[in-house]
């Protein structure tokens, strides 16, 4: 008679320790993604190289992506704006839909334009004008 109330008393404990643990847990409806929102809000940072030669400017760079899955493509454009010209270089960001680690990640990129030499370089990352530092 002994064990019975030994294992009835058992039971009561771990039903009490999973039911506790079930409402301590939160959900997944429950919980907000902050990281994205700030994220988001940032002024992007955006590490250029210019390499010119024979009329022809190569620029290269990195920026930081939110993950691994993220994707960049890099475009260059001559601009003329009030007698002066620069080069503007437009990133897009494409975060992949895939579950990935959230870790930031540097991401390279890399493009070409015929232009004159000893332009300014500007750069905007899906459309927001972004911090430059010329390497």
């Amino acid at each position: 008679m002994n064990h019975t109330r030994l294992l009835f008393a058992a039971a009561i404990i771990g039903l009490l320790l999973i039911i506790g643990f079930v409402l301590s847990v939160p959900h997944t409806s429950e919980v907000t993604e902050t990281f994205s929102a700030q994220h988001d809000t940032l002024v992007p940072s955006v590490d250029l190289h210019d390499s010119f030669k024979k009329g022809v400017h190569t620029i290269t760079g990195s920026l930081e992506v939110p993950n691994a899955c993220a994707s960049v493509t890099a475009d260059a454009t001559l601009v003329d704006a009030s007698n002066t010209q620069n080069i503007l270089v437009t990133l897009s960001l494409v975060p992949d839909s895939e579950m990935c680690l959230e870790i930031p990640t540097d991401v390279r990129f890399s493009t070409t334009i015929t232009a004159p030499a000893n332009l300014p370089i500007q750069a905007t990352v899906n459309g927001s004008v972004a911090s430059t530092t010329l390497l």
